[in-house]
């Protein structure tokens, strides 16, 4: 437009003889603005003059997005940590803002597609259908479950509800059908609104189902405080993960959260029945399938599915296997789990400190409060040997429906503490439990959590020879060492789940049929990936190298007897022969076949095969003992209560008052003094001087900078006196 508008006025004022098009001759009746007489006035009326813009469209749902939707977030959890105890009344303001809706539809429709999709590519029908959603849901319009109508759609539903048959539709309604796309939206918008709310509440002694913990952490909490306990109680409590009364959970969800409009949606989705299958009495004929030959993936051809994955699942520890699903909540049961579970943390926590009972002959955990630092830090899982009067001392973890306790005392204590919690878990979540389901056990027989042993382990002194040669050695011990490995017998037990191996003393690798039908690079690659993830789950076991050398002995072994039958070699030793150790060389070879395999590789003629890892058990990286902190927290929050400390004005205030009770200028002072001094007598100070002068006392370096200003007034002074008597001779 600004080009054209260039081009007309350079014709206009180079050309008088230029007739203006029909259009524009109306416009330029009177004289004043008449281009041959007048050409100022036009280039005014050309400069001045609106230009024709497009003109936003004010039903354009684009127009509700003001900010960030993660800014909002961000925003969300800051307030939440700073004041952690408030009660949230204004949560529906939070639902009404469209930005975390359009955020909601980017994740979900991740999850949903295997891509994220930026905000600029969500569609303007996309837009419309995601605020016919929102209104529905303030409103109170909104249905869970639903199965034929919906507000928006997932972008990979084509299906058309308005022509289906009555046979489908029927099948639709009595049939299970995964979520509806419009269900996870909601859903994420809860969550995103609520999960904030509740991290800054929940107990540091529960690691399930929250972001920044996991299993690790739990096991790296338990070397890191467990040590020294003698006696354990390992509960099963994973009933409450298959669904508790809706009175108990809205209780529960209302202690922090009074905002009706939040508590109704939950409510509806936890009271709305779920339609699922019933096949119960009807036989199903079986339908004859033609036997279909399988073939050998070509090598540009699409690869199946990676097998690892569904390995890793596999391998799942009894603690993680199960995930709530309360209705049609989704991913809002684990945090609507964890927040009724909250309470027995909360009294669990309570218990520690009620048990806690120093003594001053103990070496450690003497201090009256139990909260310092003792012992050893860098080695917390070694514990010394105290006397007979020890310190009783109790700790708690919980991970999802699963809990263990540690107890430092007599059984008794034990045994009293299990009662009251049988107690606790019938009047809070009408639990029925026994002593059965909370078995006391002593260290010596070993702990199993997490498909790790915690046993412990003796330290003796060291040995000490005397003059005849003999060897004297103590029977007491110096102190005990908590020892975490890694439950041998639940490794090979999930081995044998996979098909993997049979037997149990001697096991013996079984050949992994699955993969007959991908190619040796293929196969190598996907069992590599499994045993990089093996590497990682068992990283904090003391016997990591053994129990991966191990993993790799199975997979080596089921791999040999796969290829042994698939290229007809006859037995495990001939494949190693021509597959090497770790299988890295090819097993088939093309007749008339002349130059060797490392040559057609670097001809870029044939597919790389890369060997499987940790064939040997030095090959395994050793154990990860860095030491975990007492008071560890995710980065996440670390971030947060450091930017929250850092904008309280208080914090500030004792950095300033710190700095001036140890005689030191902070650099934002420094600055503002050069700044001055430059300004007003024009004088440098170096900064090595300024400190090497001020780092004993403030006032003297204020002083010194005031003589220098003081000086330089004065010599200023003396030179325009000089001045005016030249000039009163030079004038006389």
């Amino acid at each position: 437009m600004h080009r054209l508008l260039s081009i007309f006025t350079h014709k206009i004022l180079t050309n008088p003889n230029y007739t203006l098009p029909k259009q524009t001759t109306s416009f330029f009746l009177s004289s004043q603005f008449n281009p041959r007489t007048n050409r100022l006035g036009l280039l005014r009326v050309i400069s001045y003059a609106p230009l024709n813009r497009r003109t936003a469209d004010p039903e354009d749902p684009s127009n509700l997005i003001k900010e960030d939707g993660v800014s909002i977030l961000s925003q969300m959890w800051i307030e939440n940590f700073r004041e952690p105890d408030r009660i949230v009344t204004n949560l529906t303001s939070y639902i009404r803002r469209f930005e975390l809706w359009v955020l909601a539809y980017q994740k979900v429709c991740a999850d949903d597609m295997g891509a994220y999709m930026p905000r600029s590519s969500v569609q303007r029908s996309a837009l419309e259908d995601l605020l016919a959603l929102r209104n529905a849901v303030l409103d109170g319009r909104f249905r869970w479950g639903a199965r034929l109508e919906f507000y928006i759609k997932s972008p990979k539903d084509k299906t058309e509800y308005e022509s289906l048959s009555k046979r489908k539709i029927k099948t639709i309604l009595t049939t299970t059908q995964p979520s509806p796309f419009q269900d996870k939206l909601v859903q994420e918008v809860l969550l995103m609104v609520l999960e904030p709310i509740y991290e800054s509440r929940f107990s540091q002694k529960s690691f399930a189902f929250r972001p920044g913990r996991n299993a690790h952490t739990a096991l790296r909490v338990i070397r890191r405080s467990f040590a020294g306990y003698l006696w354990y109680i390992k509960g099963d409590l994973s009933t409450v993960l298959d669904g508790m009364k809706v009175g108990l959970v809205i209780n529960a969800l209302i202690r922090d959260v009074r905002d009706k409009k939040v508590v109704d949606l939950i409510k509806t989705a936890l009271l709305t029945p779920v339609v699922t299958s019933n096949d119960d009495g009807v036989v199903k004929k079986k339908k004859s399938r033609k036997y279909q030959k399988k073939r050998v993936l070509a090598e540009d051809e699409p690869k199946p599915d990676p097998y690892w994955l569904e390995m890793f699942f596999g391998f799942a520890p009894e603690e993680a296997e199960k995930l709530p699903s309360w209705g049609h909540c989704g991913i809002l049961s684990p945090l609507l789990a964890n927040i009724c579970l909250d309470e027995l943390d909360r009294w669990m926590e309570g218990k520690i400190k009620e048990f806690y009972h120093p003594s001053k002959s103990d070496v450690i955990w003497n201090s009256p409060e139990g909260e310092a630092e003792q012992g050893n830090t860098s080695w917390p899982e070694f514990v010394p040997t105290s006397g007979p009067d020890k310190t009783r001392k109790m700790d708690y973890i919980r991970y999802g429906g699963h809990i263990l306790i540690g107890v430092r005392g007599p059984r008794a204590d034990a045994a009293t503490l299990r009662k009251q919690l049988i107690e606790f878990c019938d009047q809070k979540y009408m639990l029925k439990l026994d002593n059965e389901s909370l078995p006391i056990e002593h260290i010596t027989k070993g702990i199993l959590f997490l498909d790790h042993v915690l046993c412990r382990r003796v330290v003796y002194p060291t040995l000490r020879y005397t003059a005849t040669g003999g060897k004297i050695i103590s029977e007491k011990g110096v102190g005990t060492l908590l020892s975490v490995t890694a439950s041998l017998k639940q490794c090979i037990k999930q081995f044998r789940k996979l098909n993997f191996l049979k037997g149990d003393r001697d096991p013996d690798p079984q050949p992994c049929f699955r993969m007959f039908h991908a190619t040796q690079a293929h196969t190598n690659a996907q069992m590599n990936k499994f045993l990089s993830t093996m590497v990682e789950w068992y990283r904090y076991a003391d016997n990591r190298k053994k129990v991966v050398n191990f993993c790799a002995y199975i997979l080596r072994g089921s791999l040999a007897k796969l290829y042994a039958a698939k290229y007809k070699l006859r037995s495990r030793a001939k494949v190693y022969k021509i597959g090497d150790r770790n299988l890295s060389r090819p097993l088939k070879e093309k007749k008339g076949q002349s130059p060797e395999y490392h040559n057609l590789l670097r001809m870029g003629l044939v597919e790389s095969i890369d060997g499987l890892q940790y064939t040997r058990m030095s090959l395994v990286p050793e154990t990860d003992y860095t030491p975990f902190p007492s008071n560890w927290r995710p980065e996440h929050e670390k971030a947060l209560l450091e930017y929250i400390s850092l904008d309280d004005p208080k914090t500030l205030e004792e950095q300033r008052r710190c700095i001036m009770d140890q005689g030191l200028v902070s650099p934002q002072n420094y600055i503002s003094m050069l700044v001055w001094n430059y300004k007003k007598s024009a004088v440098p100070l170096d900064q090595f001087t300024f400190v090497k002068s001020g780092s004993s006392d403030i006032e003297r370096d204020e002083q010194l900078l005031l003589d220098s200003i003081q000086d330089n007034l004065e010599n200023k002074t003396i030179e325009e006196e000089e001045k005016g008597e030249r000039f009163c001779v030079s004038h006389l």
